[in-house]
């Protein structure tokens, strides 16, 4: 689903006002019924990220550290079964699962008298009966089960939707009897930087010609898709040519504005694929 520059940014300005809550998400969906629920929960995961990232420093300075702490050891206190931690987050406006790094990590600190390495944090946050206390085991978990845009549990289910949709395209190209290398096949190769599929007879798209294809399981907003351009996209058109993007959950129409430059944005598997073999037949 293509939305305009406008349509997003009325969601976005609407995300600022809600909390990041499974309510809030329902709320959205009323407020925007004709957009997919989908593009609209990454939409709702990403702008959220964003305000994490702008407010990050704040809730990482000593000072804070220690209230945030200091409010947990009297929360619980006070009632160990309250969800404390989770209750923390929600009025600092933070995201569930890194209040309960910041605590952990706190604790950990003073029970071994040094900073735990950030493996066992993660494992901790991971499985918290790790945790050598029960209590911040639970608040832990409490908040992990909780966050919907943070945390172990939200990293599954991203890598989970990013594989599935890279085997929906692996299929979608066997279909077509089209032949390809895959990620893992080039890594094998050397290469680091990758695309999810080289095709080893290149296609038309539209009009272009597409010598790969990426697979991504989110929205394509401006600045991820900046990053991504930075980051992956111009490095696979230097070293394998033009190439699609297929941006699963939608994209901001404005940003396909490379197609003559060689990297084409679609929110779905092209259903007019041109071949070589297909080209010199009319031939």
């Amino acid at each position: 689903m293509k939305l305009s520059k406008a349509q997003y940014d009325e969601i976005a300005q609407f995300l600022g006002h809600v909390q990041p809550t499974r309510q809030s998400l329902r709320k959205l969906k009323e407020k925007f019924p004709s957009q997919s629920q989908s593009t609209l929960l990454s939409i709702f995961s990403q702008e959220y990220q964003k305000q994490i990232k702008r407010t990050h420093a704040k809730h990482h300075t000593s000072e804070a550290v220690e209230t945030y702490y200091q409010r947990y050891l009297n929360g619980v206190m006070k009632n160990a079964a309250a969800p404390v931690l989770l209750e923390l987050a929600n009025e600092v406006d933070f995201a569930p699962s890194l209040m309960a790094r910041i605590v952990l990590e706190r604790f950990l600190q003073e029970k071994e008298q040094a900073i735990p390495s950030k493996t066992l944090i993660n494992s901790m946050l991971r499985d918290p009966s790790q945790i050598p206390d029960g209590v911040l085991a639970n608040q832990v978990y409490q908040c992990t089960v909780n966050d919907c845009c943070y945390g172990p549990l939200v990293d599954c289910i991203k890598h989970a939707i990013g594989h599935e949709h890279e085997v929906l395209l692996r299929e979608m190209l066997l279909e077509k009897n089209l032949s390809f290398i895959a990620e893992d096949q080039l890594r094998a190769k050397g290469y680091d930087k990758t695309p999810d599929f080289i095709l080893e007879v290149p296609v038309a798209v539209e009009g272009h010609i597409i010598h790969w294809i990426e697979s991504k399981a989110s929205f394509g907003d401006e600045s991820s898709h900046q990053a991504y351009l930075q980051d992956q996209f111009w490095s696979y058109w230097n070293r394998f040519g033009p190439g699609l993007v297929i941006y699963w959950y939608g994209f901001i129409e404005e940003l396909d504005c490379h197609r003559e430059r060689g990297i084409l944005l679609k929110d779905c598997f092209p259903t007019d694929i041109v071949t070589l073999r297909h080209s010199m037949a009319q031939c």
